[in-house]
């Protein structure tokens, strides 16, 4: 049988390391801008096109390159930052791996223009899938120019699965907004098809995440501050009030770099978990200071993951500083460790006698005559504690066990709701009217029993679905403003919404761009709430965030809950009995009249069987 097993060409091999270091044109970024610091730079310009698709270039004004460090930096595995293994456990830089340049190089048209500080010259490089084209002397400005042109023309398959130009561009701000996040010491600059998106110049921390977030933040966030010797911990976290449904505005840095930590959020989440509601996600910005010899950080190609040493003692100190800023601001309720523990009794009212305080005795109680229920009930005690001390050895078996349980109640919620509908009865009783129960529920007799219906819930379901079959046939009436109301986003969200405003024009929304992040609502749909758009033009965001290009559908449901949640009647608001009966002929005639937004539901129906149990 012959030999099957061979070395792959360079090209190939560079080709498939490529897959994982560049996911997409912001990775691509990422590399550059993260070369360009390790490089000194102070101050970076980058220029997008097309959201990276043709062409992105960073300009730096670091060290530079030498003729040789330049053609080398294109080789894979070749770095400047590492010399042996042990060096991986004392990294300071961005970079290290060597597989950045030549990943790049492996599926894009590259070209290169560096120049060492005070020479006379610089160097121009040409590569083209991994091949060198050009190589020659050229007058340059100090520093490093790198353009990437026509990223995956040679992998199509891979261009492919690329998404719009607005997704992506989100993307390339996230990991822009990461990297300026930790160096507010250098200027940034980034341009987008020729509009500068953001423009930064060196200021203290605060001000760069007002800078890049908005100045309504500067008001919205609070300082943390904790040193100890195992972890320094500094940043912010915002107040309850700018806590968000979505996760957006998260962000750990571990010696200035950016990390995905689940357990640390965990320890934040817990931290703010008696303040905010449930379903909310705070804002954070938290930068950890600890010893690289302490941390590994080579266990994921993108970096973005971390071990640490020893991650409990950080999770308790990370908790603690977030609780402590918390208290600090009078945002949590804190205990006072100086007010005097006795015991605090009220003054005597004039007049009021004293009484002697007595104690009771009882004189047959024997201490060695203990009855079997409370000696099963200790023992029962102490089995409990020692099989919770073993239970976290079978930690994953407990979590498939919760995820079994919980599919199945799923299912049987599922097999309910389909029995409901098709034993459920609607209309009412003969000679039988209904009345309204504290201004919020609607009681009547039918047929087969009694039927409790909530009447927001129910108008809402109602106007929910009119309005999304509105959308689905392109029947959206709007409504001009008289007087437009003005709309602040971030500088992401901004540029995320600025693809999608054709859409939004379709289901009634007409916003007009007046300067970056900030926007005119000159028309909404009729009967919208404007007060709602703000709130509802984020809901819009996240679900672009997430469905991509897809989101469509789910922003025209968003929209048709939010429009229905403001037009539909409310808690305390009587009914008169055709207004009633009306909402329950209504009702009947929708199409999932069981549940209203977020599964709750809409009414309970109880049958006459029912009711004589309850009186046996």
């Amino acid at each position: 049988m012959p030999d099957i097993i061979q070395l792959l060409p360079d090209s190939v091999a560079n080709q498939i390391a490529a897959g994982e270091v560049v996911q997409r044109p912001a990775s691509v970024v990422k590399e550059l801008v993260e070369n360009a610091i390790d490089a000194g730079a102070t101050k970076i310009n980058i220029i997008i096109k097309d959201s990276g698709k043709t062409l992105i270039q960073v300009t730096d004004n670091g060290s530079g390159m030498s003729e040789t460090d330049a053609r080398m930096c294109f080789e894979r595995h070749a770095t400047s930052k590492i010399k042996k293994s042990e060096d991986i456990f004392h990294i300071t830089t961005k970079g290290f791996r060597g597989e950045a340049m030549a990943s790049i190089a492996a599926i894009s048209q590259v070209e290169m223009k560096t120049k060492l500080r005070g020479e006379q010259l610089g160097f121009l490089l040409e590569m083209e899938a991994s091949k060198l084209k050009q190589q020659q002397p050229v007058q340059c400005p100090e520093g490093t120019t790198i353009q990437v042109k026509n990223l995956f023309f040679n992998v199509p398959a891979r261009r492919y699965f690329l998404k719009s130009e607005a997704v992506e561009m989100r993307h390339i701000i996230d990991e822009f907004q990461r990297v300026a996040l930790t160096h507010p010491e250098i200027e940034f600059n980034l341009v987008h098809n020729g509009a500068e998106v953001f423009n930064l110049p060196k200021v203290p921390l605060r001000q760069r995440v007002v800078h890049i977030f908005g100045s309504r933040y500067n008001e919205k966030i609070v300082p943390v501050e904790e040193s100890t010797d195992i972890v320094i911990v500094d940043g912010f976290i915002g107040k309850p009030e700018a806590a968000k449904r979505t996760r957006g505005e998260q962000f750990f840095f571990v010696n200035n770099r950016f990390i995905r930590n689940t357990y640390l959020n965990h320890a934040v989440m817990s931290a703010f978990q008696e303040v905010l509601p449930g379903g909310s996600f705070p804002l954070y910005l938290l930068y950890l200071n600890i010893d690289p010899s302490q941390i590994d950080i080579n266990i994921h190609p993108t970096k973005t993951e971390i071990k640490f040493q020893d991650d409990r003692s950080i999770y308790a100190i990370l908790h603690a500083a977030v609780r402590r800023a918390l208290g600090r601001f009078s945002i949590a309720p804190s205990m006072d460790f100086d007010q005097e523990m006795s015991i605090n009794l009220a003054p005597p009212r004039v007049g009021q006698q004293v009484k002697q305080p007595t104690i009771a005795v009882d004189n047959n109680y024997n201490p060695f005559q203990v009855k079997q229920e409370k000696e099963s009930a200790i023992s029962g005690w102490f089995r409990q504690r020692e099989e919770k001390a073993d239970g976290w050895k079978d930690m994953l078996q407990i979590n498939h066990d919760i995820e079994t349980q919980r599919d199945s109640k799923e299912m049987l919620q599922m097999q309910h709701q389909e029995q409901v509908q098709t034993t459920v009865e609607f209309d009412l009783a003969d000679d039988v009217h209904p009345i309204q129960v504290q201004r919020k529920y609607i009681l009547y007799a039918t047929r087969s029993g009694l039927m409790v219906m909530d009447q927001q819930r129910a108008h809402q379901r109602i106007l929910f679905e009119k309005y999304k079959e509105q959308f689905s046939e392109g029947r959206v009436l709007s409504q001009q403003m008289l007087f437009p109301e003005s709309l602040q986003l971030s500088m992401q969200d901004d540029v995320l919404l600025e693809g999608f405003l054709g859409n939004l024009k379709n289901m009634g929304f007409e916003l007009q761009r007046t300067s970056p992040g900030n926007y005119e609502i000159l028309s909404v749909p009729m009967e919208f709430n404007v007060s709602d758009t703000q709130r509802l033009i984020e809901e819009c965001l996240n679900s672009i965030k997430i469905e991509g290009s897809d989101f469509t559908e789910k922003a025209g449901e968003q929209l048709s809950w939010a429009m229905a949640i403001s037009s539909s009647v409310r808690y305390g608001q009587m009914l008169t009995q055709p207004e009633m009966i009306d909402l329950i002929h209504q009702l009947r005639e929708c199409a999932m009249p069981f549940t209203a937004k977020n599964k709750r539901p809409v009414f309970i129906q109880v049958s006459f069987e029912q009711l004589e149990q309850q009186f046996k």
